[in-house]
């Protein structure tokens, strides 16, 4: 199959925009009030279900579309920088310098060159990317209180409340740990939210590069065996169930539901076994990258092995990054940040998940999706950085039901704004929801108990098989 460059006609929320939809002040409630027969149209294929499970890789900070996978070679010298496109295997496609080693995997993935949120707030963008829904308001970031209107499950949420869990690993997991804006402010869209903490995804804090690595819910103290343990669980809850009002209260419940469940991993000998990192041979995890997002991206393909139905692997600042703006989040330096702390680690970690992934015959079952929050600024500001940009931005795609060898969308000559194919992240939502075997139309029900769907958004039927 060539690596091509789809067209698509115009899409269905352009004929809605054009009709007068924000004339008529028509809100994301209102929206989500409309009928399901409103919402996208059968999918042709057999795709559905094809993903048994996800790994997703949200680069936190806004990784560059131009230096990632749409160079602008022919691009003024402030728009372009200095670091120049490759080709790749498909000589159709070209992609950033730093990312020889995925290059070399392109047929393999698909590409969309046109993601938008138009939302330049890490959190708020963020939001949208985690969730399939907007935040309120746009470009602000989030406070990190948590709470409506900002509380639609996020992916996982989504995933483990729908199809649950397999034997004793929970169906979704998040590491190695969570997003947070300076601060520590924590981003909204990363629980459950309303759907309740019996679906939130597990938040696994840990260094999976670390040499005395162990999770701190696996790890048990010296002489203290899984039945005492369970004990213990048993003697708490005994206790719980005689004090008052305030300890039987919801976040009390909630917290003892994790520590139950945090008791049956530990007796579980198949999680001990999908945390043993260690088992791996020395030459794949050097191959995948000797850092926390690496070892944390075999972590993740680990726990796919394992049942893990969803694995987000978070890329957020790490210990030695002391830069103003962490992370992707490149204000200065982009080019020296991509040189030495970026670009590097994620083109190894991310090829070789792909073809590890691949030799293990896991690829056509595991769907990995690569993006984040939103894209960077065509021209390069005065301090030598891109600024944040949710007019256009990429995600990649593999395995689980994609199309390989397919690059959709396209932006202008500066890389700044969609020329074709704009898409939103309910789209790649409902995509995602659909080769796992939900329908976007799946129902569900808010706090109320009224009705809606899953997702709002289009499936990318351009990039399933």
């Amino acid at each position: 199959m060539s690596f091509r460059k789809l067209n698509n006609p115009m899409h269905r929320r352009d004929w809605m925009q054009v009709g007068g939809l924000g004339a008529f002040g028509m809100t994301l409630p209102q929206l989500l009030k409309r009928p399901a027969a409103a919402s996208a149209p059968a999918v042709a294929g057999n795709t559905f279900g094809r993903a048994k499970s996800c790994i997703l890789l949200f680069l936190l900070g806004g990784p560059p579309q131009h230096e990632t996978w749409d160079p602008k070679p022919d691009a003024p010298d402030d728009i372009r920088g200095n670091l120049k496109p490759i080709s790749t295997a498909r000589t159709s496609f070209q992609d950033g310098e730093l990312m020889p080693k995925t290059a070399q995997m392109v047929n393999d993935l698909a590409v969309i060159r046109s993601m938008s949120t138009n939302d330049n707030a890490h959190s708020a963008s963020g939001y949208w990317m985690l969730t399939g829904v907007p935040h309120t308001p746009m470009n602000r970031e989030t406070d990190g209180k948590g709470g409506a209107p900002n509380d639609w499950p996020c992916l996982g949420g989504q995933v483990r409340h729908l199809l649950g869990d397999r034997g004793r690993l929970p169906g979704a997991i998040t590491l190695p740990e969570n997003i947070w804006n300076t601060g520590m402010i924590n981003w909204s869209g990363q629980t459950a939210g309303w759907l309740g903490a019996n679906a939130d995804p597990w938040r696994i804090m840990c260094d999976p590069n670390a040499s005395d690595f162990e999770v701190s819910e696996l790890a048990l103290r010296e002489g203290v065996t899984p039945i005492r343990m369970r004990h213990r669980g048993n003697l708490l809850s005994q206790f719980n169930k005689g004090v008052d009002d305030l300890l039987r209260s919801d976040v009390v419940a909630r917290w003892n539901r994790y520590q139950q469940r945090a008791i049956e991993m530990l007796s579980s000998k198949e999680a001990r076994r999908a945390f043993a990192i260690e088992q791996e041979d020395d030459k794949l995890r050097e191959s995948y990258g000797r850092n926390r997002f690496g070892q944390s991206v075999l972590l993740a393909r680990r726990m796919v092995e394992s049942g893990v139905r969803l694995v987000q692997v978070n890329w957020t600042r790490w210990k030695h990054d002391t830069a103003v703006a962490p992370a992707w989040d490149t204000h200065a330096g982009n080019e020296e940040r991509l040189k030495k702390d970026l670009m590097p680690q994620m083109d190894a970690a991310y090829s070789t998940l792909i073809n590890d992934l691949k030799q293990r015959g896991l690829l056509d079952e595991t769907l990995v999706v690569w993006m984040g929050e939103f894209g960077r600024t065509p021209k390069i500001n005065a301090r030598g950085g891109r600024d944040h940009w949710g007019n256009v931005y990429p995600v990649a795609l593999a395995g689980g039901g994609i199309q390989p060898g397919v690059l959709i969308g396209s932006s202008d000559a500066i890389g700044g704004h969609p020329t074709s194919f704009r898409r939103e992240p309910q789209d790649l939502h409902a995509t995602i929801l659909h080769l796992l075997g939900i329908s976007p139309l799946t129902e569900i029900h808010d706090p109320e108990g009224r009705p809606t769907v899953v997702s709002r958004g289009d499936v990318i039927q351009e990039v399933l098989l």
